[in-house]
């Protein structure tokens, strides 16, 4: 089975039929169209994810730059992480890769954050 970049897209669902749903200057605010969140809407949005750090964000439909891609992992990158892996010092893990190693016990994370892991070897049997 072949998969692109888009079968990993999601949705968000945001139901305001029971709701007074959000004011039109903090949807504007917010980057909503202030008619797709007023009360009794209901809207769907896209969203993308991130295969290094594993965030999610809603998709911008009027971006006009090219998304950032990982070739290595033949997925979307957020902003950030395409930033922190063109870093000389950058080691590339994907967002299950760095899970399997802590959740094997064998690293912890002592420092960095998920673009930038400091991940040192548990002193533990794990």
């Amino acid at each position: 089975m072949v998969f692109s970049k888009e079968s990993h897209a999601g949705e968000l669902f945001i139901d305001h039929r029971a709701s007074p749903g959000i004011p039109a200057a903090k949807a504007e605010a917010m980057g909503f169209d202030p008619r797709a969140v007023r009360e009794g809407s209901t809207t769907t949005l896209k969203t993308l994810g991130c295969c290094h750090c594993g965030g999610v964000w809603i998709e911008n439909p009027w971006r006009t730059r090219p998304r950032n891609h990982c070739v290595k992992c033949d997925r979307y990158l957020c902003d950030a992480c395409a930033i922190a892996s063109r870093e000389a010092d950058y080691v590339h893990r994907s967002f299950q890769e760095l899970c399997d190693l802590l959740r094997g016990g064998k690293f912890v994370l002592t420092g960095g954050d998920l673009r930038r892991p400091v991940l040192t070897r548990s002193s533990g049997d794990g």
